[in-house]
């Protein structure tokens, strides 16, 4: 008995008129099994028909699957071999990229005492809005937003010393800065609102001429470790035809309830999205994420699929959900996304190498120190896709007779006669004899002291920027310009999870002292 299997594409030609013979299965239909010769199949002489023309085989529209008809007597095998289909490849250039330039910044204050959170540094020489604008670039995305509110001073500094120039070829796309203001009218009397909000605040913006042959819009933030090929993140967006994909990761239980966490379906589609659940909200979020090629063991560790807070929209559909469908909805993770599962194809897209979400001083802290590590989770070191940070023109760092154990070095440094262990000293950082330094986070300075200065400032009983003689510092981050006196003790003795002591210069969150920005810790001094 002879039999036959095909598959076709849903707009297949060979289809003709033939109703009921297919099944509808995901994306494509599948061919029912036909009995009989296949010589003698009218079903089989329609299939001829339709890719034959009199002058012989017919070029078949791209979207055609190849197959072969098969039976008993090979001289009735039939093979229909049109051309390969491709996907159609997205262009970098219809695509902007939107970075959201962050809230009050309180998780991380005091960090973010007179900074953005974006423009905070990290890993010795960068900060925060160097890592979305850098896989920017290596993407080949050349239209860039940024949208600020809160300290924005440092962070529009940074991006007007970084990416204005500086080598860096945009060709006919931008970095534009989009600041917030009021405008005319009630409602532009407010401030950003949300992460939606703050879009749709100049959605005028997106609509504007130069920007109509944008088909789609990355939603990016500007506190996220990562390096990401954002062309692959669209490319999947536009291959699933989804209206709105979202970046996920697997995680562990200790952090689910920080994140979005979805539920997806066999396809990918996102069919569930709950915002920072708790308690039996939380446990029903759990999955199987064996599923997703975690073994057994890695999926018992991450039970649950957070959102990265990256999405990618088409653009009719986030300018129609803003202006008219969520016009009162400020956030895109709490409300416009959870509303959006319901009614449209929102899908997931599984990111599996590293991230991090720096929100908070423990994870911006142990994110640091995590790039000492050997082998590091995480690195800025790869001539392919490298970091980009603004050029400083800085001296190599100054070394004398030091020991230093999983250390980062910054540009412009003096070290003399002293330890360091698993630690990362920022640019310009002055480090005198002495000192010891371990699990700490150096942030650096943003100007040098002269050799005459800082003796004129010891002489006069002074602090000068950088760490006294024989101070000793232990799981602490010191932000920026501090000033470190001689014989200081900063080790946490009693370990104080929680302390304010702005008077003194530091606070203390989850057990690390941060020493504030410009602030002086006098000599003798023990925290």
């Amino acid at each position: 008995m002879d039999s036959a299997c095909v598959a076709f594409k849903a707009s297949s030609p060979v289809l003709g008129g033939r109703q009921g013979g297919f099944n509808n299965v995901d994306n494509g239909f599948w061919g029912e099994r036909i009995r009989g010769s296949l010589s003698n199949s009218v079903w089989v002489n329609q299939v001829a028909k339709n890719l034959r023309t009199d002058s012989g085989e017919k070029k078949n529209k791209s979207g055609m699957i190849s197959a072969i008809l098969t039976s008993s007597n090979t001289r009735e095998a039939m093979k229909v071999q049109p051309p390969w289909l491709e996907r159609r490849k997205v262009n970098p250039k219809n695509v902007a990229s939107i970075i959201l330039g962050g809230g009050a910044g309180t998780h991380l204050y005091p960090l973010t005492r007179r900074a953005a959170t974006p423009a905070v540094p990290v890993g010795g020489c960068y900060r925060l809005i160097d890592i979305p604008m850098s896989n920017c670039i290596n993407s080949g995305i050349n239209k860039v937003f940024v949208l600020t509110q809160f300290n924005s001073a440092s962070l529009n500094r940074h991006l007007a010393r970084t990416y204005f120039g500086n080598g860096i070829n945009y060709g006919d796309g931008f970095v534009e800065v989009l600041a917030a203001t009021q405008t005319s009218g009630e409602a532009g009397k407010k401030w950003f609102q949300g992460t939606a909000d703050a879009v749709r605040q100049f959605i005028w913006v997106f609509e504007d001429a130069k920007n109509r042959n944008i088909e789609n819009v990355l939603i990016l933030c500007g506190d996220h470790l990562y390096r990401m090929d954002y062309m692959d993140f669209v490319q999947s967006h536009v291959d699933r035809d989804a209206d709105i994909t979202v970046s996920c990761r697997p995680v562990g239980e200790s952090r689910a309830s920080d994140y979005g966490l979805v539920r997806m379906d066999n396809r990918g589609q996102i069919i569930q999205f709950a915002e920072k659940p708790k308690g039996a909200d939380l446990k029903a979020m759990q999955v199987d994420t064996t599923l997703l090629g975690l073994s057994h063991e890695e999926a018992l560790n991450s039970p649950y699929i957070a959102s990265m807070g990256i999405y990618v929209f088409k653009t009719d559909v986030l300018l129609k959900l803003l202006r008219w469908t969520y016009p009162s909805s400020n956030d895109f993770g709490s409300e416009i996304i959870p509303s959006a599962v319901m009614e449209h194809n929102v899908q997931a897209y599984i990111f599996r190498d590293y991230w991090e979400d720096i929100g908070t001083i423990k994870t911006f802290y142990e994110a640091n120190l995590a790039l000492t590590e050997e082998p590091p989770k995480f690195e800025f070191y790869d001539p392919k896709t490298p970091f980009y940070t603004s050029p400083r023109f800085l001296p190599p760092t100054k070394i004398d007779n030091c020991r230093m154990v999983d250390a980062i070095i910054s540009h412009g440094c003096f070290l003399r006669e002293c330890s360091v262990r698993h630690s990362i000293v920022g640019e310009r950082s002055r480090l005198d004899y002495g000192v010891e330094l371990q699990d700490t986070v150096m942030l650096g300075a943003d100007y040098y002291q002269t050799e005459s200065e800082i003796a004129s400032l010891l002489a006069e009983g002074k602090v000068p920027i950088g760490i006294g003689r024989n101070s000793k510092i232990r799981k602490c981050i010191i932000d920026k310009n501090a000033k470190i006196g001689k014989d200081v003790q900063i080790v946490n003795t009693d370990d104080v999870l929680e302390a304010d002591r702005p008077e003194q210069g530091f606070y203390i969150r989850s057990g690390i002292t941060v020493i504030l920005e410009k602030a002086t810790i006098e000599d003798g001094t023990i925290i």
